[in-house]
């Protein structure tokens, strides 16, 4: 038995001698790296939101220019899909001076009218609480980052044609 043992010798062979090729062991990083590192992975945000956060950032930027005195508030108008509000605001003593939207029943009418007209009469109580309260400027007209649609250019008209808007 132990001439069979040293007759038959080992046969020793590599893998690139069956298959073909040489495999080294893979190594992703270069050798000045450490092999101890941690893969973050990629945050991709969408950009649906990006319009309603930039009007935020951008509303948020004029408030720090424009604040609103008791002579000279801030008006402030947000337009929804189917209503208009609007405020003049004293920043200063953290005042509301006014408000008003076309939701009101003051302003609505007991025949209900439609919200161009019910957004016009807002822009015309508007008016009279300012001269009430012997305000003859507002310090900044504030959109909120909403769009000027129907509502918006009607109350603008029936503001404007006081002076009191500041362009």
């Amino acid at each position: 038995m132990a001439l069979i043992k040293s007759q038959a010798p080992a046969l020793q062979f590599k893998a690139y001698d069956l298959f073909g090729f040489y495999s080294k062991p893979f190594n992703f990083l270069p050798p000045t790296q450490n092999k101890s590192f941690l893969v973050k992975p990629i945050v991709v945000e969408a950009r649906a939101i990006a319009r309603k956060e930039s009007a935020k950032i951008r509303n948020r930027r004029i408030l720090k220019k424009f604040n609103g005195t008791p002579t000279k508030p801030r008006l402030s108008v947000f337009c929804s899909d189917k209503q208009l509000y609007a405020m003049l605001v004293d920043d200063q003593n953290k005042r509301c001076l006014f408000y008003g939207s076309t939701l009101q029943k003051s302003i609505r009418g007991d025949p209900p009218c439609t919200t161009i007209e019910a957004a016009e009469r807002v822009g015309e109580e508007l008016i009279k609480t300012c001269i009430a309260l012997k305000i003859n400027e507002v310090s900044s007209y504030d959109l909120n980052g909403s769009s000027r649609g129907e509502r918006v250019q009607a109350f603008e008209v029936s503001v404007s044609r006081h002076g009191f808007l500041p362009r």
